[in-house]
C-alpha cells in the first residue's frame, strides 16, 4: 500500500508514519507534503497513492482546496483537531474522519476499513457519527476587552473580526469594538462557516452584517456592513470570491 501524507507539522507527520509503519512495515509512505500548493504540484505530476492521511486545516488553507485544483478519485483518510468538516468530508471519497491526536487504535481502523471496501469505493456517511465526533462546538459568545473593562459578546451580535498590527478586535453590530484574545485562524476555525466569512488575511465577517456588495479593482469585491459608517475597505480577495459567492448563495 503507498500512502502520501500531507501534514504541517512535523512531529505530527513522523507520528504518522511510526503509527502506520506498527501496523504494517509493508506500507510505503511515497511522500510527506505540508501544504495546499506542495501537494497539488505533486498530484499533478506524479502517480496517486492508495490513500491520502490528510490533516485538513494547513498553513496555507483548508485542505479541500486540493480538489478543486486537481482531479482525485482515490480514497481519504482525514484528520484534524475539529469535527465540523465531516459533513464536507463526506463529499469527497471518505475512509475516515480521525480526531486528533491520532491513535495507533483509530489510525488502524481507518485502514482496515480502506482493505474491506470493494474495488468500486463509495464514501461513508459521516453524519451518523456527528454525536460521537461532538468535541467542539462552535462559539457562543466572546470576552471582548476595552481598555481595563471586559465585556460579553454574544457571538449572533458579531458584525466583523479585524486583524490590525498583530492585534485582533470584535466589532459589534452597534459599533462598539473591543480587543479579543484570539488569533483570526482559530477564529476561522471557532465560528460557524455558515454564519461567518473570511474575507481576506484581515477580516472575518457576519452575513448578517454584509448591507452591500460590489465589484473592485483586480477582480476583488468590496463590501459595506451596517454597523460602522466610516471604515477601511472590507475586500473578498481574488482568490476568496468564487468561495464568497458560493457562501453567501448557500
Amino acid at each position: 500500500m503507498k500512502v502520501i501524507i500531507v501534514e504541517d507539522e512535523k512531529l505530527a507527520a513522523e507520528r504518522l508514519q511510526t503509527l502506520l509503519s506498527e501496523y504494517d512495515a509493508s506500507i510505503e509512505v511515497i511522500a510527506c507534503l505540508e501544504s495546499i500548493e506542495e501537494t497539488v504540484q505533486y498530484l499533478k505530476k506524479s502517480a496517486h497513492p492508495d490513500v491520502l492521511l490528510l490533516d485538513i486545516h494547513l498553513s496555507d488553507g483548508h485542505s479541500f482546496e486540493i480538489f478543486k485544483q486537481v482531479s482525485y478519485n482515490k480514497p481519504v483518510i482525514f484528520t484534524t483537531a475539529y469535527d465540523q468538516y465531516a459533513l464536507e468530508a463526506f463529499k469527497m471519497f471518505s475512509i475516515d474522519y480521525i480526531l486528533k491526536p491520532v491513535t495507533g487504535e483509530a489510525l488502524a481502523t481507518a485502514i482496515n476499513k480502506l482493505k474491506s471496501v470493494s474495488v468500486t469505493f463509495s464514501a461513508i456517511d459521516f453524519t451518523t457519527m456527528l454525536p460521537e465526533l461532538r468535541g467542539q462546538r462552535y462559539k457562543k459568545r466572546f470576552l471582548g476587552k476595552v481598555g481595563q473593562r471586559l465585556f460579553f459578546i454574544n457571538t449572533m451580535d458579531i458584525c466583523f473580526f479585524q486583524a490590525d498590527n498583530k492585534i485582533v478586535y470584535l466589532v459589534d453590530k452597534e459599533g462598539n469594538r473591543y480587543v479579543v484574545e484570539h488569533t483570526m485562524d482559530s477564529l476561522e476555525e471557532q465560528l460557524d462557516p455558515q454564519q461567518f466569512f473570511r474575507l481576506n488575511r484581515s477580516f472575518i465577517v457576519s452575513i448578517d452584517a454584509i448591507q452591500q456588495v460590489k465589484p473592485y479593482y483586480n477582480s476583488r469585491l468590496k463590501l459595506t456592513v451596517k454597523c460602522v459608517t466610516n471604515q477601511e475597505d472590507m475586500l473578498v480577495s481574488r482568490d476568496r470570491v468564487a468561495d464568497f459567492k458560493q457562501w453567501a448563495d448557500a
